[in-house]
């Protein structure tokens, strides 16, 4: 008991990938998929689940949704919410509802039924429709131009539809469901948003700086460039690798001391336009006077078994050939096999 709550481990039963439609680029899925294992399935339709936390090869679609997660590359993908197009839950009078979006004459409509999804649908209306509440959400929430932003519920996403905003997309309890951490149903099939492939190329440029104040500066120039990744790595997490047995393997490009180092990833059809645009933000940065060291490395995307190609760092990495990145390691994937009643099933191995 957490409360006067219950924890469920759906990773068990809850594990099926129940349908995919290729040509609307959507999948509905149980919450106990693993976010990596998804991508394995949808790769050779050309598409995947964009969001990637540190744990994606573990890290469960449904645990996803409740913390709504994000991960490096959320310049491009943004978060797990962005991405949610429809629910299915139990509400905690043990009904099933299924959430998705909504005109507002459809919202209009949900809140004059009976039951507890109406009145979950009322009770927002009402809280919504406020003026006084409007007015506190949006001089309280968080600016959204932050777009990593996971403050509690998003009344101020789900304020920002049609129903009380106008010329704003329609209404989705989605929004709210996602970031909840399970707090508001149980989720038992959600229904996800894909994108394509990207290019099958990828490029690291690991810039070294003196100092936090400086890698911070240098990523407004970097954001120039539409990276698909730009991580900070300071100072105290370089530390704690110099006596790490597994991690020090690790620091064969790293040069001198560095205050923070700046991982800036590109992802494009061809190594040349990879190292020109590396090239460009280098300039760039020394120019401002920013960066003393520019480490740049290439590597194609990673295969089907979910291994890593190995990078070639270039000249200007210091670090003997003997010396590479260990591989990374995944959890073997699941054995997927094709229903004629659904689209695609998927059990865990």
């Amino acid at each position: 008991m957490v409360g006067s709550g219950i924890v469920v481990d759906v990773s068990k039963y809850f594990t099926k990938i129940l349908e995919l439609n290729t040509a609307e680029r959507w999948v509905r899925v149980q919450p106990g998929v693993i976010r990596d294992e998804l991508n394995l399935f949808l790769k050779p339709h050309g598409l995947l689940f964009g969001p990637e936390t540190s744990t994606a090869n573990r890290a469960m679609i449904g645990g996803m949704v409740g913390n709504n997660s994000c991960g490096s590359n959320s310049v491009v993908y943004r978060s797990t919410r962005e991405h949610v197009l429809e629910i299915k839950a139990l509400l905690s009078d043990g009904t099933e509802a299924t959430f998705g979006a909504l005109d507002p004459d459809t919202f209009h409509a949900r809140c004059e039924g009976k039951g507890l999804e109406s009145t979950i649908y009322r009770t927002t209306r009402t809280i919504l429709g406020d003026y006084s509440n409007q007015e506190s959400i949006r001089k309280e929430f968080p600016k959204k131009s932050i777009e990593r932003r996971n403050t509690g519920y998003a009344l101020d996403v789900l304020l920002d539809t049609a129903p009380f905003t106008a010329g704003q997309p329609d209404f989705n309890f989605c929004s709210l469901l996602s970031g909840s951490e399970g707090t508001l149903a149980f989720i038992t099939e959600i229904k996800l948003d894909l994108s394509p492939l990207p290019p099958k190329e990828t490029g690291l440029l690991c810039v070294h700086f003196n100092s936090i104040d400086e890698s911070l500066r240098a990523n407004l120039i970097a954001l120039r460039y539409n990276p698909t990744a730009s991580e900070l790595i300071d100072h105290y997490i370089l530390e704690c690798t110099k006596d790490n047995i597994e991690q020090s393997k690790n620091r064969f490009f790293v040069q001198g001391d560095p205050g923070a180092i700046l991982v800036i990833e590109f992802k494009k059809d061809t190594r040349e336009e990879i190292s020109s645009i590396a090239a460009a933000a280098e300039a760039d940065m020394r120019a401002a006077g920013l960066g003393y060291h520019f480490p740049s490395s290439s590597a194609t995307t990673p295969k089907r078994s979910g291994r890593s190609g190995r990078p070639a760092w270039d000249s200007s990495a210091t670090s003997p050939a003997t010396k590479k990145p260990s591989p990374s390691s995944r959890i073997p994937p699941s054995t997927y096999r094709t229903s004629p009643a659904i689209s695609a099933t998927s059990t865990r191995s």
